[in-house]
This record gives C-alpha cells, structure tokens and sequence, in this order.
C-alpha cells in the first residue's frame, strides 16, 4: 500500500504519524509542493493522501500557482471519496476543493491546548484524543463542507475538523507535531511568532510536558482512522 503525504514545508513532514503508517504497511512517499509536480495519477492513486501543513494561504494562489494544482487534484480525489488526510493547510485545502468558505481569522491560535469534542466528535476516531493538548498554530480558519461533521472546536476556532464518512478527515490542528523538532518551528515560523506576540520559550518549554501524552493521543487517532480505511475496503466504500 502506498500513503503519499504533500508536504509544503520540509520540517512539516508527517512527524509522530510516519512510523505508524508504516507499522500498517504503508510504503510512505513525499510530494514536495512547489518542487515536485503535483501529478494527478500520483494523488488520486494513491491508497492514502496526507496533505500537510504550511504558512502560506489557500488564496496565497497568485504567489504560489501550485497550490491551484492541489485544489484541482484534491477535488478529484475527493469526489472519489478516497482515503485523505489533511492538516492545517492540507485541510483548507480539502475544505476549498469541497466548496467550503477558507479565510483568515481574527486572530491567530498558536501553543499548546485541547479540543472540545462536540457530540459528533464524541463518537468520531477523535474521540481518542480526550483531552490531550494538541498543538494549535493556525490563523486562517474553514467553514465545514456540506455533508461533513464537525468533530471538534475551540472558544477561538470553531471549526477545528471536519469529517466526512469514515475516510476523509480534516483536522486544524498538529496531531503531528513531534515534541523533539519544535526548535524547527520555533525557528521556521519566527517572523509569525514575532508578529503575533507569541513567545517562543513557552512553546518550547509546553512541548516536552505533552510530548508523551500528544504521542499516544495521536497513535491512537490514526489507528482509529486507518481501522475505519480497513473496515471501509472490506465493505467496498474504497
């Protein structure tokens, strides 16, 4: 089986959801945007399409004509209603290629914290998360696509997911980040950090004290969602 992940930032990689992918049997590839051509037979065939995280926009498309690229390909995909996994970014970007408003928010949402878990959520594979605190650093936000839930929030982001079907997943937040490379974002994304008055010392020092917890929080997330693939080819939804 092979999972391919679009990556748009090369310290934005799959993180803590790699090596469980591969305990699966999952052959992992990366299409990096911007430097690889996003090939439509590549995405729309794959077994399993994560689309990750990145700082620029969806309507950043004048400076980054690639991400027009992805939009066209995710739609595809999509209407196949073929196991994808976005996050941050890669989920604005399902949300736009499903016809979902994308914007920016008021105010950006970056450190550590829970979700809540609406009553959707509750009986979703994030039910799994509880109230582990995930790592939020987003500031644009999408609107839920017809015919999909909403599985999670927060005071600030409403929509922090969006599910629909058992197969396809958008997630706001980084259930991938690794504890041991936040100095690769601290680093990567100063200039926003700086912008936004957020200080970097406190996410340095929250990323240790959760590490564990965000880990299995995210084990056991995956494993719900690759169980539900599983569970769907066997009944012919892939």
């Amino acid at each position: 089986m092979r999972a391919l992940a679009i990556r748009h930032v090369a310290f934005e990689d799959l993180g803590l959801l790699e090596q469980i992918l591969r305990d699966r049997g999952y052959q992992v590839e990366y299409l990096d945007a911007g430097v690889d051509a996003v090939d439509h037979d590549r995405v729309v065939d794959a077994d399993l399409l994560a689309v990750l995280g990145g700082p620029i926009g969806i309507y950043d498309v004048a400076n980054y004509p690639f991400l027009a690229d992805e939009w066209h390909v995710l739609a595809a995909r999509l209407s196949k209603n073929l196991p994808t996994l976005g996050i941050c970014l890669g989920a604005q970007l399902m949300a736009h290629a499903l016809r979902a408003s994308v914007g920016p928010a008021v105010h950006k949402e970056i450190g550590y914290g829970p979700v809540d878990l609406t009553e959707a959520g509750q009986e979703s594979v994030l039910a799994a998360l509880g109230e582990t605190p995930v790592l939020h650093w987003h500031g644009d936000e999408f609107e839920i696509p017809d015919g999909a839930v909403r599985p999670a929030e927060t005071r600030g982001f409403p929509n922090q997911a969006f599910q629909m079907g058992p197969i396809i997943l958008g997630l706001q937040f980084l259930l991938e980040a690794q504890a041991h490379r936040i100095e690769q974002w601290l680093v990567g994304h100063s200039v926003e950090l700086a912008a936004a008055g957020v200080i970097p010392r406190i996410i340095r020092a929250a990323a240790p004290v959760h590490a564990a917890e965000l880990s299995e929080a995210a084990r056991r997330v995956m494993t719900a969602w690759l169980d539900n693939l599983e569970e769907a080819g066997e009944t012919g939804g892939v």
